[in-house]
């Protein structure tokens, strides 16, 4: 299992850079944030499958495309569409926070599968992480007084990053269980086949986007663009997919969930570096809460801390 944790860690350390992206690129709409990063996503894929390409397209089976094209949308694209307008609107910090959500999203979502715990024996983990989120939020509403964003941006920003944590919960569930339901597909084949098929969608997408008439390229820096939606691409989607299907299949839903709040942790790190500022008092007991609430997680469900009535198996 211990191995499962650090692929999750490792992921969340790639994801992390998603935050930041957004204030990177500021001149760029979220649109277009989100199709090139994952035009890149499928290019480097494929060029990474090539070889070996036709004989796995011939195991996919018509059920498994639909599998990869509502993941595509919901896990990637409409996912980071909605984080990128959240970033751009309320801020690093206020997307983050909401994003940090995923642990207990995750975890009620799948409580019922097997080899989670019951609720009630991961009361105190999640309790620090819930705390850990109400000071991110104390911090946010409080210093957001001060800043020239009108309210009404800053609540649509907030709202899109809450759209962005639905649609990457769902995702992280509906991914793990079919990992571990098919097991003929290895951790790297399935994330290969998941670039694929997020970069079609991207692509049919940017052109339906060029024909109804996208933002001209005047006046901005569209080399800057390009090497930067595929560093992103590459670390967070191309090494950290990868990782995060390692984990899926080590790991049960209710400890997968944890393990995400290491793309929160990482993303408010790269905004501190990024912003050149330290965390605050209130962010920084945060970050304190929610690692605490992850270790005790994943202390939870060692097999020999797992109380009498659970029987589920580690995977």
């Amino acid at each position: 299992m211990w191995y499962g944790v650090l692929c999750g860690l490792a992921a969340g350390a790639f994801w992390g850079m998603i935050f930041v992206m957004p204030r990177w690129l500021a001149e760029f709409s979220p649109m277009e944030l989100a199709l090139g990063r994952y035009l890149a996503y499928g290019l480097m894929t494929l060029l990474l499958l090539l070889p070996r390409l036709n004989g796995l397209l011939r195991r996919v089976t018509r059920a498994e495309c639909a599998v990869l094209l509502r993941h595509a949308l919901a896990g990637n694209i409409v996912y980071y569409l909605l984080l990128s307008t959240g970033v751009q609107l309320a801020g690093v910090a206020a997307a983050s926070l909401i994003i940090g959500m995923l642990p207990l999203s995750v975890t009620l979502l799948g409580r019922r599968d097997h080899g989670a715990l019951p609720l009630r024996q991961l009361a105190w983990p999640l309790t620090l992480v819930a705390a850990g989120i109400v000071c991110i939020n104390l911090d946010v509403f409080t210093h957001a007084q001060g800043a020239t964003q009108p309210w009404t941006k800053v609540a649509l920003g907030m709202l899109c990053a809450f759209g962005a944590l639905l649609c990457w919960t769902w995702y992280a569930v509906d991914n793990a269980r079919f990992l571990k339901r098919n097991l003929h597909f290895s951790g790297a084949e399935w994330s290969g086949l998941y670039g694929l098929s997020t970069g079609l969608v991207a692509l049919a997408l940017g052109a339906v986007v060029m024909a109804v008439g996208g933002d001209g390229a005047a006046g901005r820096d569209w080399w800057r663009f390009w090497s930067v939606v595929t560093i992103v691409a590459l670390g967070a989607s191309v090494i950290g997919n990868q990782l995060w299907n390692l984990a899926s299949r080590r790991v049960p839903v209710t400890l997968s969930g944890q393990l995400l709040l290491f793309e929160t942790l990482f993303g408010l790190l790269y905004g501190f570096l990024y912003q050149h500022q330290m965390p605050r008092p209130l962010e920084l007991l945060a970050i304190v809460l929610l690692i605490a609430g992850v270790a005790g997680s994943v202390w939870k469900h060692q097999p020999g801390v797992r109380s009498p009535i659970s029987t589920g198996a580690e995977p």
